[in-house]
């Protein structure tokens, strides 16, 4: 095994016994663990199905092409509902995420029981799929448009207050220093010291999050909480193939004009 000696250079020195046994328990642990697990995948995996799988995908791929063009009619409705329910769970989850930070931050919230709170409010946004939110407020408040934005918004405020507050505790502290010297308010200091350096951060956040909204809300609709998804479960459920190729297609394009979008606003940002 090599060691650096004082002038940089190796010197290989036998191992120990205890060290060899070592590695090699770890190695036959490792190799145990692994055989292990994919004795579990095997023993619930029917490989009928797994060794068939490339000719039924080439069967189900022939079937989707070409894909039905007339279908576009209907979709233009629900891109446009895609749409404003990632723009609006974004929005709705950066007013919600803004204060949440502020009281997450070391540096501006010293209470630990409210920072604890302010931490267990990110964790538990974070934790929770937006599929899942989205299922529990369609059986809350019924299924449409609005349970997709309060999904997409409740999923959002984790990660936009995490980076926030990461973003807050980094700030400069000379200039909140400076603005204190000359009699400042703790709100002024905020206003003045703390925010103007995490704004380019803010506006980051929010652009990069409203991009992965748009793909998280294309199949909110799974569950009935609106966008072009609920047209994706009616023509899979109908078995309308050529309108499933379409409404892929439709998708695949949004996503790549909102990355398009995002991306030449973070640059403009930047």
């Amino acid at each position: 095994m090599p060691v650096l000696s004082a002038n940089q250079g190796q010197i290989w020195r036998r191992r120990t016994s205890r060290t060899q046994w070592a590695i090699w328990a770890s190695w036959l642990v490792g190799i145990a663990i692994v055989g292990y697990c994919w004795k579990l995948v095997s023993d619930r995996t029917v490989w009928f199905f797994v060794t068939d799988a490339g000719t039924q995908a080439a069967d189900l791929a022939s079937r989707m092409v070409p894909p039905k063009w007339s279908y576009m009619d209907v979709l233009w409705r629900p891109v446009w509902d895609t749409i404003n329910i990632a723009t609006l769970g974004t929005v709705l989850a950066l007013a919600m995420a803004f204060p949440i930070a502020f009281l997450a931050a070391r540096n501006t919230t010293p209470n630990s029981a409210v920072r604890a709170f302010a931490l267990f409010v990110i964790v538990s946004s974070r934790s929770i799929n937006s599929l899942i939110w989205a299922l529990m407020l369609v059986a809350i408040i019924g299924p449409g448009i609005f349970a997709g934005v309060l999904a997409i918004g409740l999923r959002s405020i984790g990660f936009c207050a995490k980076l926030l507050y990461e973003a807050i505790e980094e700030i400069d502290a000379k200039q909140v220093e400076a603005i204190e010297a000359t009699g400042a308010s703790g709100g002024q200091k905020l206003i003045f010291g703390v925010i103007p350096q995490i704004l380019p951060t803010f506006a980051g956040i929010s652009v990069f999050r409203w991009d992965i909204n748009i793909r998280e809300s294309t199949v909110l609709g799974l569950v009935g909480a609106g966008g072009i998804g609920i047209q994706l479960d009616a023509s899979i459920s109908t078995l309308a193939w050529t309108q499933v190729s379409l409404i892929l297609l439709v998708i695949l394009a949004t996503v790549v004009v909102s990355e398009w979008v995002s991306a030449k606003v973070r640059h403009a940002i930047i």
